[in-house]
């Protein structure tokens, strides 16, 4: 199956192959930072050029799908066909206005529909991805937190599956627009920011009681960087970076050394993908602002994060039948 996740940032494509226990095989995962969601906050509107530089990546993701034939039932092999592939738009699809262009858009490459999902799925999803890859909790309350573009979800599980979820309108495009506009951020900037974001937090509070969790994970392109940073890595290495555990402190530490940075400092950080050069102090302020909040909440008893490579992008995989 093909499964391709559209989000502020960046869009994904997954191709895969499930085994008859339902674990996912990677044939293809390829990321392509395209921005939709560029000043959709300001604006409440897809602008043109970053329609175009989507449309460009998903004419892409049609070649690698044509490329990819899954087995028939004759032994042969046949192309993915609609039903095999799941096309999810998320935060910025929700927010704008002119979102049948982008849908049109995507149906006319692909030949599939745009699935605009809302935050409670797209918090589903993100659990299921995560939770894919953990070993077996019981009963013990797992928090995955999903921090995008536009949108960050708290989903707090167990392996019965999800018990509350929150999606909540910060992420490292939206907050980077909002306030964080100098090179690096200044104070003022910083303390803006992080009253929207604790504000977020206290939403996310009133549905999932975050204090209950007795793990947390992080997924998604912010939280996998900052973990490179963390880890001291002259290059991005998904590797070292799946399934590591590091001590919040730790953590906060490369968040601080992040947001602090000039943008040129950033690039020429070996593990940097040029298109979060510029986003990726609004991650970090996001990331230390909720492990902050996570470990008062917890009482101290959460002590460390991990990070996870598998995300809502396999949770979308994992849900075609």
């Amino acid at each position: 199956m093909a499964a391709i996740d559209c989000g502020t940032n960046s869009i994904r494509l997954l191709i895969a192959d499930r085994d008859a226990k339902g674990h996912l095989e990677d044939v293809v995962r390829q990321m392509r930072v395209v921005r939709l969601g560029q000043d959709v906050d300001k604006t409440g509107a897809f602008a043109p050029e970053a329609l175009d530089r989507t449309f460009a990546a998903a004419e892409e993701y049609a070649r690698l799908i044509q490329e990819n034939p899954s087995p028939s039932a004759d032994g042969g092999l046949s192309a993915l066909g609609p039903a095999d592939i799941r096309f999810v738009g998320t935060s910025a699809s929700r927010d704008a206005r002119n979102r049948e262009v982008f849908v049109d858009g995507i149906r006319e490459r692909l030949g599939v529909a745009v699935e605009v999902i809302s935050g409670d799925e797209e918090a589903a999803l993100s659990f299921a991805g995560a939770a894919s890859v953990l070993p077996p909790r019981g009963k013990d309350l797992t928090l995955v937190v999903d921090l995008g573009g536009g949108s960050t979800e708290f989903v707090l599980g167990d392996d019965d599956g999800v018990q509350a979820a929150r999606s909540v309108d910060i992420g490292c495009v939206r907050l980077t627009e909002r306030h964080l506009r100098s090179d690096p951020p200044t104070a003022t900037e910083i303390s803006a920011a992080e009253a929207d974001i604790n504000a977020a937090i206290d939403l996310a509070l009133e549905t999932v009681p975050l204090g209950r969790a007795s793990a947390v994970v992080g997924v998604a392109g912010s939280i996998t960087t900052i973990t490179a940073h963390a880890l001291g890595l002259e290059r991005y290495d998904s590797d070292r970076i799946h399934g590591s555990r590091l001590g919040l402190g730790e953590l906060r530490a490369a968040c601080d050394s992040l947001l602090a940075m000039s943008r040129q400092e950033r690039a020429g950080l070996g593990f940097m993908h040029p298109g979060r050069v510029d986003v990726i102090g609004a991650g970090a302020l996001v990331w230390r602002t909720v492990l902050s909040r996570l470990e008062e909440l917890s009482g101290g008893s959460l002590r460390e994060a991990v990070t996870s490579e598998h995300d809502i992008l396999d949770g979308i995989a994992l849900s075609i039948e």
